[in-house]
């Protein structure tokens, strides 16, 4: 499948790499490509630069955020909140089409270091702005409460443990959910709360994911939801 990527950061090179494997044709998209691979500042999480990560798999390419969704049949948004609705206009009307879009990204604040805050929560969500500005795109929320390695592979973890998926269109949902069956996580595993005014929800789940990780000194970790009966 041709899938399109939007953000360079640790997020979107998790994904691309893994969806390469899976033998996929990967574009992952950014604002301005000859600036991304001459970057040589590293991310408040470090890691490798985008240009070296790069030289490691060939096989991905680099382009205009316009490029990557028109590359796309299916489209991931794995930009920074802050960056994500820009990215999608400079993605283009008609490149997005009515194509479904997974959108990872969260309304993360670092503004007054850590731990951040929400730049929009409780009566709307990053999820339900990127819906209401790009009405014919069938967003996704999903993957957003969990650190990138186990996005890609659960199996990471001894157990098994929970995502959550919101959205309008049940088809987009049905797209998204065949795609991370491939990563490794089954229906079971994947609980659908509605539509995508509970992406409200599941980004207001960052301030405590973000609480967990400092008291485990690990992000390995995720959520597993038990009921009774």
């Amino acid at each position: 499948m041709k899938i399109g990527i939007f953000g360079t950061g640790g997020v979107g090179r998790t994904i691309a790499a893994k969806l390469a494997r899976l033998g996929h044709d990967v574009v992952i998209g950014t604002r301005d490509p000859k600036a991304t691979l001459a970057n040589t500042e590293k991310g408040p999480m470090g890691g490798a630069l985008f240009s070296e990560w790069h030289k490691e798999h060939p096989t991905i390419s680099l382009r205009t955020f316009a490029e990557a969704a028109a590359h796309g049949e299916l489209l991931i948004n794995a930009t920074s909140g802050f960056g994500s609705l820009e990215a999608l206009k400079l993605a283009g009307d008609a490149n997005l089409g009515t194509k479904a879009l997974l959108d990872i990204s969260n309304p993360l604040d670092f503004s007054r270091g850590m731990p951040p805050s929400l730049f929009v929560s409780n009566t709307d969500s990053l999820g339900e702005q990127l819906q209401k500005a790009f009405p014919q795109v069938r967003v996704v929320k999903g993957l957003n409460t969990l650190t990138a390695g186990l996005m890609v592979d659960p199996a990471m973890l001894p157990e098994r443990t929970n995502l959550f998926l919101c959205g309008n269109d049940a088809a987009a949902k049905d797209e998204v959910r065949a795609l991370l069956k491939q990563f490794g996580w089954a229906d079971a595993d994947m609980i659908d709360l509605g539509d995508i005014t509970n992406a409200r929800g599941t980004e207001m789940v960052l301030p405590v994911w973000i609480r967990l990780w400092g008291a485990l000194q690990t992000p390995f970790f995720n959520f597993r939801i038990v009921k009774a009966g």
